[in-house]
């Protein structure tokens, strides 16, 4: 196959595409985080584009007419705050409410050999977490459709009329290299690793490097004095237009040299909250967004009220215990 865009490796092969549905970072991936994302044409191809972010998530009626096929092809680094996900949650509704089979192209999960974090309650769902599932759930897109479909997590407990093409050899515990960046900010390999862990940073005063060559490999704040390293976060073109901290110098931790293999941790969330000499309500400075990035308002009460990162996970461990065997019957591939 090589390395061609989905678009045109089928336009080679003479399959009638007719319209591009374009989800947050564009259709080819070169869209900022919660950059806008326009209606427009896809130049390579000439196809026209509907977006599907930035003012309605879900195709409309008219937006679906005529199609045979939808096709969900995205890789996703098996996050729940990644949007891909929930976007992939909305047509399936949208599939369901006009009968349009939606066929999922799976691809591998670059963190799909555990499970880790709060499983997210109801009353802090949103676009960026919209299904009872843990912050790292150890999925594909494939298997998670399929259980959007039998948990009965679509509106009305609709069902979509859904194929799934799995990965031919795949197991959860496979070392998966992305061939491509999923988004602006997501380089490599080990930033797709490190993202569970400094995601969460979003919803602070510290900086995770966007504005820098490193985005999501390295921690950084105005007033920390423990860390040896420092960046200056500045503007980037369609991956941070106005970064965090922008033109400051801050001060932190470099962390390009960390494991590739390195999982989902709470320890720099919680010796974070403390470096900065910031009290906890500063420190959280977009609270409800955190909120919505963990799941849960449970994690930054913990954090505010001082408990250690071992406590915080012991707390989680019943919901993921459930969660395991909840998702069961949809694996598609061995876990070993």
């Amino acid at each position: 196959m090589g390395a061609s865009h989905l678009i045109d490796f089928l336009r080679e092969r003479r399959v009638g595409l007719e319209k591009v549905f374009a989800l947050e970072h564009g259709v080819r991936g070169n869209v900022e985080n919660g950059g806008k994302v326009d209606d427009g044409i896809d130049g390579p191809s000439g196809l026209p584009i509907v977006s599907l972010y930035g003012g309605q998530y879900a195709p409309a009626a008219e937006d679906l007419a005529g199609l045979d096929w939808l096709v969900f092809d995205i890789q996703d680094v098996g996050v729940r705050f990644y949007t891909y996900i929930s976007s992939l949650h909305y047509l399936m509704q949208a599939c369901a409410d006009h009968q349009v089979p939606l066929l999922v192209l799976d691809r591998p999960n670059p963190n799909g050999d555990y499970i880790d974090g709060p499983v997210l309650e109801k009353e802090f769902q949103s676009f960026v977490g919209m299904h009872p599932i843990p912050l790292v759930h150890g999925m594909t897109v494939g298997e998670l459709a399929q259980m959007i479909n039998g948990e009965g997590w679509l509106e009305d407990g609709a069902q979509c009329a859904l194929t799934v093409i799995p990965v031919a050899g795949y197991r959860k515990n496979m070392a998966y290299s992305l061939p491509v960046r999923p988004s602006p900010n997501l380089p490599n390999d080990l930033s797709i690793r490190l993202y569970p862990s400094l995601g969460l940073f979003e919803g602070t005063t510290v900086s995770v490097g966007r504005g820098t060559e490193f985005p999501f490999q390295a921690l950084g704040h105005p007033s920390d004095s423990l860390g040896e390293f420092a960046f200056i976060p500045a503007p980037v073109a369609g991956a941070s237009e106005n970064p965090k901290h922008n033109g400051k110098q801050l001060h932190g931790d470099d962390l390009r040299e960390a494991s590739p293999d390195i999982r989902f941790t709470l320890e720099p969330l919680v010796s974070w909250s403390r470096r900065t000499n910031e009290s906890p309500e500063m420190f959280f400075s977009r609270a409800d967004f955190f909120d919505k990035l963990a799941g849960t308002d449970q994690l930054r009460e913990a954090v505010m009220a001082g408990s250690s990162a071992k406590q915080i996970r012991a707390s989680w461990q019943p919901g993921l215990v459930a969660f395991r065997q909840q998702r069961q019957p949809y694996l598609l591939y061995p876990e070993d």
